[in-house]
């Protein structure tokens, strides 16, 4: 308690010192400050720093925040960044269980492997914990798993072949153990540990309408089967539950231009229901709250978090608006809050 009411203190004296460097360098600016004792230069404003912090902080981010202030004194930036917080990499010194820091930051590690050629972009990201690896798909068709064995990464790698659709999103399906990604009119489903390099998937088409997310349902018990919730340019959130069995019962010959396997779409049983009046730009299962949740540029059906049988049904379903949509959301378990952001 001591310690948190001391740097309470050395924080409210290091927002003080800010504040007055601010003032001074907008009285500089307009040609209003007159030099005296009080001014505050570098040596003056790293000594008070380090005398409030200590070891806690590092010279090159005093000098960083330093300039920040002196460039831009309308911006006033963050104190975090004073202990180095959004600054980039590790200095690679000492390890932060020794130093009597403010933050603990972990260790990073930079993935050198170029996945994607010039023109292309990376168009979803997805973490997977438990086999402790990281999907990525990019919008021209390279589906990537980035997975750490043995302190290294190394990473598997397939370009699907596609004329005019782009990728829009991916997910991993934890019970089947395939890579999920959405095109404007394709679901692909990718098995990454198959070590045939021209069959080691499956293409699910025709879809009516222009896929733009795509999210699994995380469910315990279901060892045999994956549920995909996705949603596109028309304000539908589908719902697709893949088996194991369809690989096998409902494949067709495959293609030429990629090899994967084709699944029809219509053979699948695929409910729908239009929940926004325009794109539904994400939708992801939140397992805490046993809810299904999307999110559209919409203006009045903007934000949707129901139980995943309204999909099913006509029910009403729970939603609010915000002006102008929302763009993305994320839910805080600690904090029992959803977050939006338009």
């Amino acid at each position: 308690a001591l310690e948190l009411i001391d740097f309470k203190s050395a924080l409210e004296q290091f927002q003080n010192l800010v504040e007055k460097m601010i003032t001074q360098k907008t009285k500089e600016s307009s040609g209003l400050y007159s030099k005296d004792d009080d001014e505050i230069d570098y040596e003056k404003f790293h000594t008070t720093t380090q005398t409030l912090f200590g070891p806690a902080v590092k010279d090159q981010n005093i000098q960083a925040f330093f300039r920040k202030i002196v460039s831009n004194p309308e911006e006033k930036p963050e104190w975090p960044e004073i202990f180095g917080c959004f600054l980039g990499e590790s200095d690679g010194t000492s390890s932060p269980s020794k130093e009597s820091m403010v933050f603990l930051e972990s260790e990073k590690q930079q993935i050198t492997h170029s996945v994607v050629k010039r023109k292309d972009v990376i168009k979803g990201i997805v973490k997977v914990p438990l086999l402790h690896f990281t999907v990525t798909a990019s919008q021209r068709g390279v589906l990537t798993v980035f997975s750490k064995q043995r302190k290294s990464f190394f990473s598997y790698s397939f370009y699907f072949h596609q004329d005019t659709a782009w990728i829009t999103g991916c997910d991993f399906l934890p019970n089947l153990k395939y890579v999920v990604a959405v095109t404007e009119s394709t679901v692909i489903l990718w098995d990454y540990k198959s070590k045939e390099s021209q069959n080691n998937g499956f293409v699910i088409k025709p879809m009516k309408n222009c896929l733009l997310c795509v999210s699994t349902v995380t469910a315990s018990g279901h060892l045999a089967k994956d549920t995909i919730l996705m949603g596109d340019d028309k304000g539908y959130v589908y719902l697709l539950t893949v088996t194991n069995d369809d690989f096998i019962m409902k494949q067709s010959k495959a293609e030429k231009e990629s090899q994967f396997k084709f699944m029809d779409a219509e053979a699948f049983n695929m409910p729908k229901r239009k929940l926004h009046d325009d794109w539904v730009v994400k939708v992801q299962y939140i397992s805490a709250l046993k809810r299904f949740a999307s999110c559209s540029t919409d203006n009045t059906n903007s934000f949707v978090l129901d139980d995943i049988n309204r999909l099913e049904d006509n029910l009403p379903v729970k939603e609010f608006s915000v002006p102008k949509g929302v763009n993305a959301f994320a839910y805080c378990g600690k904090a029992k809050v959803i977050v939006t952001g338009g």
